[in-house]
């Protein structure tokens, strides 16, 4: 069983990001598994952390769970506030609310928050990267309470357009810890000042702040028609860090999509004794 551990650092463990504090410097978390992966997260009296609508797998029984309206952020006060955030959740397709887990026994509570389908769970500190970082939609699992979660655009008017996937992605802001999942491996790519890289607008999983995000042509008029690898991809230029990922889901969806029987897709029947006739029994 695969097992990452947060880094230990108990002198700071009282003001670690997933109570009212907004500064995050340790933290007591494991992330277990490999293909599927879920991460554990330890709650010290009244600390908070807040996920996705569907994402727990388990918890303590001293945590106390909290629907709230919008991303939780201290930032978002008053109705229109609210309203706002719960829009900006709206464009990224998220529900407009978010749940909060909260120890509220003495002693220490876990609560464990699962991946929705195969790929690595990634931990970042804002706190180490300018308090920000941009994500692709639908890639956030879980934060410090606090954490605000916005929404960011791209500015260019081409780039919206043809973007694809990258042309409204989720605005991580605060300094706290946040975990990202990514569909497949993950690869992190350093990139210097002015050093640019071409990426699949799918397999862009995250990126710092500093990092400027255009589109390029594919190719000629045939590499773009018949390639296979679509009209655009992103230009990422440095310098910044930037996360890529293995398997959108987006290309996995279309790979079951097509496969399946509805979309035209064969099926094998292997591991069936009786084939084509068990479908025929089986009402297919």
């Amino acid at each position: 069983m695969n097992e990452t551990t947060s880094p230990a650092n108990p002198a700071n463990k009282a003001s670690n990001g997933f109570g009212g504090q907004a500064v995050t410097e340790g933290i007591d978390y494991k992330i277990y598994g490999h293909e599927m992966q879920f991460v554990e997260i330890e709650l010290d009296p009244q600390e908070s952390a807040v996920a996705e609508a569907g994402a727990m797998m388990y918890k303590s029984a001293g945590v106390n769970m909290e629907t709230i309206f919008g991303d939780g952020s201290q930032q978002q006060s008053g109705v229109m506030g609210l309203l706002l955030g719960a829009g900006k959740r709206l464009l990224t397709n998220e529900s407009m609310f978010i749940t909060a887990f909260t120890q509220s026994t003495q002693g220490k509570g876990k609560v464990a928050f699962a991946a929705p389908y195969p790929g690595t769970i990634l931990a970042l500190n804002l706190k180490n990267y300018n308090g920000k970082l941009i994500c692709q939609k639908d890639s956030f699992l879980a934060a410090a309470k606090g954490v605000q979660i916005g929404i960011q655009f791209q500015r260019r008017i081409l780039t919206g357009l043809f973007g694809g996937e990258g042309f409204i992605m989720e605005k991580l802001e605060g300094e706290g810890w946040v975990f990202i999942h990514a569909g497949g491996c993950l690869q992190k790519v350093e990139l210097a000042a002015g050093e640019t890289l071409h990426v699949d607008t799918g397999c862009l999983a995250a990126m710092t702040g500093s990092v400027n995000f255009d589109i390029q042509k594919a190719g000629g008029v045939k590499t773009m028609l018949f390639g296979g690898e679509g009209v655009f991809f992103a230009q990422l230029t440095g310098p910044g860090t930037v996360w890529l990922q293995s398997l959108p889901f987006s290309r996995l969806a279309g790979r079951m999509l097509s496969a399946a029987p509805q979309g035209g897709g064969r099926q094998q029947d292997e591991g069936s004794i009786l084939g084509g006739l068990g479908n025929l029994l089986g009402g297919d």
